[in-house]
């Protein structure tokens, strides 16, 4: 039987492996099938693909988008999406340079607090992609600053805390829009730490087309609370580690795996999002 992990980033977003490392971490674990679901970069796909070409790992194209509300975060995955679309590369450009902005605005928090931290090592870290906290955490743990990763989100930068910035501003609906729109399957990403079951129907409304049922913060209780879910709301199944290299101290890719029968599911769904759009003739942008 064939299995895919559905939910893996690079060092194009917060990961620390390049794509040839994802994909050789993806054939120890023997797995036939990765999305590369970096945050708001498709930067990574294309390398992937080659070095899974290689090594017979199909890799699905595949996004993760961010909703900042006030009481939770939103997190859409996007599988199968047409990455290379103008308009959709040049949004995702919109939201790192914004990403920047906020970086910035985060050390400059941090300074006040007597803090020191240098950006330049914050950005090296980044290494072109989309930067993000977790890059600033590692930057701050190599300083002696914090102890941990955790250490730096629990006390400074995590949400709410008192050097966070706020995310640039996107609605569900822009985001499950944006996934739509380029021929994609948007789907509730780690359901449980959003922690707002009520906010699913009205994602659903907006287009939402399946939760991520099981992933490595899911405990037995919530995979069966979501997988309820979404067969109440006939939604599709997906499931993955969330690997970020080794940001939580050991690579989980293949930790958490589904069979691959799911995958020919989202490529339907996906097939059928775009033929959807065609019959009603909905313009690209």
């Amino acid at each position: 039987m064939k299995y895919a992990d559905l939910h893996v980033h690079t060092c194009y977003s917060d990961s620390t492996f390049s794509p040839e490392e994802v994909v050789e971490y993806a054939g120890k674990e023997g797995l036939a099938a990765i999305a590369i679901c970096d945050h708001d970069s498709t930067d990574g796909i294309e390398p992937s693909m080659k070095a899974g070409a290689a090594l017979g790992i199909e890799v699905i194209p595949s996004i993760e988008l961010t909703v900042e509300r006030p009481d939770t975060e939103v997190h859409i995955l996007g599988y199968f999406i047409d990455w290379k679309k103008e308009w959709f590369q040049d949004k995702l450009k919109e939201i790192r340079n914004f990403r920047i902005d906020r970086m910035n605005k985060m050390i400059g928090k941090l300074k006040a607090m007597d803090i020191e931290v240098d950006a330049d090592e914050v950005f090296k870290l980044a290494a072109g992609g989309s930067v993000g906290r977790p890059h600033l955490a590692r930057v701050m743990v190599n300083a002696g600053k914090v102890k941990t990763l955790k250490e730096a989100f629990n006390k400074y930068i995590g949400y709410s805390k008192p050097c966070y910035v706020s995310r640039i501003k996107l609605s569900p609906q822009d985001v499950i829009g944006m996934v739509l729109e380029a021929d994609g399957v948007p789907v509730l990403a780690h359901s449980k730490l959003m922690g707002k079951d009520e906010y699913i129907p009205k994602l659903i409304d907006y287009g939402l087309k399946g939760i991520e049922v099981y992933h490595t913060e899911h405990n037995a209780s919530a995979v069966k609370r979501y997988e309820k879910l979404a067969n109440d709301y006939n939604l599709l199944i997906t499931g993955g580690s969330d690997c970020h290299g080794m940001n939580k101290g050991k690579a989980l890719i293949g930790t958490v795996k589904v069979p691959y029968e799911l995958v020919d599911k989202l490529r339907e769904e996906s097939l059928k999002i775009r033929h959807d759009r065609q019959k009603f003739f909905i313009p690209p942008r």
